[in-house]
């Protein structure tokens, strides 16, 4: 890493958990779909975990406050895997939580089928399209699906996660009908589903997912989540899901 790509990174806070990350408005900083990701996602407390497309690994450290699992995280961005190894080290996690460089679809031959018991993803939400190269490299591997389609996450969550295991998936509310037609192609079988509103009148901008291994058709529309009170303030349950902090606008 150079010296000008080391000035573009900081250390922030990570909610009230004592936790700290190191983020880079030129590379990745984490927002609001990957705190409702970690909160949202069934996880065993034993056992082993992935996160797919990890990023700056701030859904596994998130995960270390709810559970004594392993858990991993994959990132096919060397410079984003190395910032998130290095914000493992930050918090003195390394015990818990082990980063990979590498690609997603290419992980099940190291590890092989049917490893983890649950998996967490926050994948690029749009295909690729002419906007993509209007951002740098890193901008637009981690919002277009440039490395990996959607089918191809969800391809690799069915190879990875063992029968009975739980895939957990924030993504854009415009796609869940093509999420839940490739979960179920893939032996994948959605259980919970949440939205989540900025406002209460406001239509939906993410959605919470949440499938079953060779599970049983029958899924559960839990309560919508809304952000923001008229006011602009958090509603209370954000302010309980970020420990009563908010620091920044992670929307």
């Amino acid at each position: 890493m150079n010296e000008n790509e080391k000035k573009s990174e900081r250390i922030d806070d990570l909610l009230s958990h004592n936790l700290r990350i190191i983020q880079s408005d030129e590379v990745f900083s984490f927002s609001m779909d990957a705190v409702l990701l970690a909160r949202f996602a069934g996880i065993p407390q034993r056992g082993k975990i992935l996160d797919l497309c990890t990023g700056n690994g701030v859904v596994p450290l998130l995960l270390t406050t709810r559970t004594k699992a392993s858990i991993e995280g994959i990132e096919i961005q060397p410079r984003l895997a190395d910032m998130a190894r290095r914000s493992v080290s930050l918090n003195g996690l390394e015990a818990a939580i082990q980063i990979r460089e590498g690609d997603l679809r290419e992980l099940v031959h190291i590890t092989g089928h049917g490893v983890y018991d649950a998996i967490t993803v926050n994948p690029p939400y749009m295909p690729l399209n002419g906007s993509d190269i209007k951002l740098n490299p890193h901008q637009a591997i981690a919002r277009h699906e440039v490395n990996c389609t959607l089918e191809e996450v969800i391809q690799a969550s069915t190879r990875l996660v063992r029968n009975g295991g739980k895939v957990s998936m924030v993504h854009r509310p415009q796609r869940l009908g093509e999420i839940i037609t490739l979960m179920r192609n893939h032996s994948l079988e959605p259980k919970r589903i949440r939205f989540v509103h900025p406002r209460v009148h406001m239509e939906a901008n993410m959605v919470l997912v949440e499938a079953l291994r060779d599970g049983k058709p029958e899924v559960r529309l839990l309560p919508p989540l809304i952000v923001y009170q008229e006011s602009g303030n958090y509603t209370q349950e954000i302010r309980d899901i970020y420990g009563e902090v908010s620091k920044g606008d992670f929307v």
